[in-house]
Formats: structure tokens, sequence, C-alpha cells
């Protein structure tokens, strides 16, 4: 048997790969995902190696208890510390549009595995507002029932498991003609994950760190590779694991595909059938199925949840409410409850949303008997797009 350790009910088996661009760790679900653990391909059994398993190995991939860990990584040590179980404190930094309509979201759903919500802002009077308003959003007889909302301040931003990034700036306003809204935010908000993202390092933050701000995918690498450089800029690998940042934009994609589905029988099949990976934006890779894929239906489905948002502005509205909701709340309740759902995770060297959950063994991403090779090529082109940004 290679390399394995026994501990907190898992077997730890470890692998090489690059310190930076590399899994830091994840659930195996397939054998062949030992033997090519960091790129695409985990995804897909059919572009897997076989590899032959030992009793142990085969009974701990059976039993969802196999971890493959990249000791090339420093700090790989941490990945096999046991997570924390029970209801999780959740900070929320920004309580602008997205930032207030998410905390609703989020007071309202998570009373299982949510203890509290401390919210922070620039703003001291948005702060009050919501804590204030928060404070009166209550069952009658039952005023338990909801987690508490409370001020936090900057410097206890990160004593929290679950940081949800919301903080933005620059939003193009409603009628400013910009086409690609979200990449127009980018230099602005990385900035300002850049700083938040040292401040991680510099508390040793071991918890979630939630990326909503828009580009979701892009900035979510920024958060990773900036929490683990050094005073001089130099990458040393001592902030966040890969995996303890994860991406929020797809679920409203997802969701978005879901709503024309319904209103249009030609993409029906995605109802049952579809996936949705890539992106929350440009290259977003939407499939109205995977055992009857039609290459040109899913493009267009995927250029009607692409562009959903401007239809919205059409309207003369702000489209901040959806992806609050879908791929803000709905989608963190999901992943704090270890149920599947859609978001971005560390792979091939870049946050690519898929189908994923969060198990005690790690990250597991969906494991489909075979991608068709045409939606394949494109989930690869989102992928060096997304490299070709950060």
């Amino acid at each position: 048997m290679n390399d394995c350790i026994e501990k907190n009910g898992n077997l730890y088996y470890f692998v090489d790969g690059d310190p930076v661009l590399g899994r830091g760790s994840f659930r195996a679900n397939c054998a062949g995902q030992l033997a090519a653990p960091h790129g695409l391909s985990v995804l897909d059994a059919s572009r897997l190696p076989d590899v032959p398993l030992d009793n142990a190995l085969r009974s701990a991939l059976d039993a969802g208890r196999l971890t493959v860990v990249n000791r090339s990584r420093p700090g790989w040590e941490r990945m096999l510390e046991a997570p924390k179980t029970g209801k999780k404190r959740v900070n929320l930094l920004a309580l602008g549009d997205v930032g207030g309509t998410l905390l609703t979201g989020l007071k309202l759903l998570g009373g299982d595995v949510i203890s509290s919500i401390g919210v922070c802002d620039l703003s001291e009077q948005a702060v009050a507002r919501w804590t204030f308003e928060m404070g009166q959003v209550s069952l009658p007889w039952d005023y338990g029932a909801f987690p508490e909302v409370e001020p936090v301040d900057a410097e206890h931003l990160f004593d929290c498991d679950v940081l949800v990034f919301v903080a933005s700036k620059g939003i193009p306003p409603v009628g400013s003609g910009v086409k690609d809204v979200r990449m127009a935010q980018f230099e602005s908000n990385a900035a300002i994950v850049r700083h938040y993202a040292r401040m991680a390092r510099g508390k040793a933050f071991r918890g979630l760190w939630a990326a909503v701000s828009d580009p979701v995918d892009p900035l979510a690498k920024v958060a990773y590779l900036e929490s683990n450089k050094d005073e001089n800029g130099v990458w040393d690998g001592m902030g966040l694991l890969p995996e303890q940042v994860q991406g929020f934009g797809l679920g409203v994609m997802n969701a978005r595909a879901a709503y024309y589905a319904k209103r249009d029988n030609r993409f029906a099949s995605f109802l049952t059938e579809g996936r949705s990976f890539g992106p929350h934006g440009k290259g977003l890779c939407i499939a109205n199925s995977i055992g009857h894929y039609d290459d040109a239906l899913s493009r267009e489905l995927t250029e009607l949840a692409v562009t959903a948002n401007l239809k919205m502005r059409e309207l003369g509205f702000k489209p901040y409410v959806a992806p609050a909701l879908s791929s803000g709340a709905l989608s963190l309740l999901l992943t704090l409850r270890g149920a599947w759902h859609c978001g971005s995770v560390y792979l091939d060297g870049v946050y690519m949303g898929c189908k994923n959950r969060l198990t005690p063994a790690g990250i597991e991403t969906e494991l489909l008997d075979h991608i068709p090779d045409a939606l394949y090529a494109r989930i690869e082109d989102a992928a060096a797009e997304l490299r070709g940004i950060v």
C-alpha cells in the first residue's frame, strides 16, 4: 500500500502535486483519482486511469472515507485535522443589496446549521440597521429558532467558521451600457480581496472563505494566492489551503438555466438530466443533458443563463436577488449540510464550478461515467480562460 495514515476515521492517501496549482486534499470517489488527482478528469470516470487498490484502500473508498492529500504543499499536516462538527458561526462582510438579501436567507433558513451570524460593513449605519431588523425577525413563542445576528468589527472578522465575502466596489449602474458587468468589477474587487486575504493569513484562519463577489471564480483564486504570500509578496504556502476557498456563483446560473427550461420545452431535459460547469459568467457551460447531450441546444441555454442579468437590467433593476439567494444563501446552507450543490472548487489550477459537496473526508466532486467530448472541451476552454485572468 502507498504511504497512508489512518486518522479521524479517514484513510489519508498521499500524492505529489504542484504546491501552488495542485489540489490540497479531497475525498476520492474513484480509484483513478489517486493517479490523476489534480485535473479536470476527476469529474469523468472514463478519462481516469485504471488503478488497482488493495483491500484497505478499496474499503475506505467504498465507505467514503478515503482522503487524498497533496504532500508537496507546505502545511499539508493541517489537512489531517478533524473537521469541526456542530453548528457554525458565520460572519458576513458587506451589507449592500446582495449582502442584505443573503443575510435574510441565512437567518430564515439556517437555524439547523448556523449558531449565529456576525455582520461587518464599512458603514456603521448599515450594521446597525441589519442587526436591528434581523433582531425583529422571529417566530412567535419559538424565539430561538433562527440564528442571532450581531455586529462584528474587522478585528474579529475571522473569528468564525465561515466568512462570506460579499464586499464589492464599482458595480456598474443600471443603464451604463457595460456588457460584461462581472469582469468590469475585477480589478477594484481584487484589491479588496487581497487586503482581507492577508488578514486571513495573519489570523491563521481555518474556516471556509465563501467567495460571492463578482467575478466570483477569479476572486476566489485571488483570495487563495494572496493569503499564501509573505510580506515580500513571495508565495510560501502558509495561508489558506485551496479547499478552504470556494466560489458561490454557479448556483444562480444553474437556477437560471432551470428557469428557461421550465418555460421552453426544447430545454426540458435540463430539469432531469442537465448539469452546469464553469464560472459565474463568461465561460459557463450548461449541458442540456449528460446522457443525451446536444451541443447547440446547450450553448443556446448557456447564453440565456449568462445574459439573464442583462435582461433584469433592461427592466431597470440590479440583478441581485436571485444571485444572493440561489448562489449565496441556498448554496451556502447546502454546503454546511453536506449536501450536493453547484459551486466552484479548486481543480486544474482554477476555481471550477461543478456539482460538489463537503464531507467529513473532504470536498467531493460529482463523478460522471462519461462527459461527452464536446462538453468536456467546453469545460477545458473555460479552465483555460480562467487561468488567463489570474
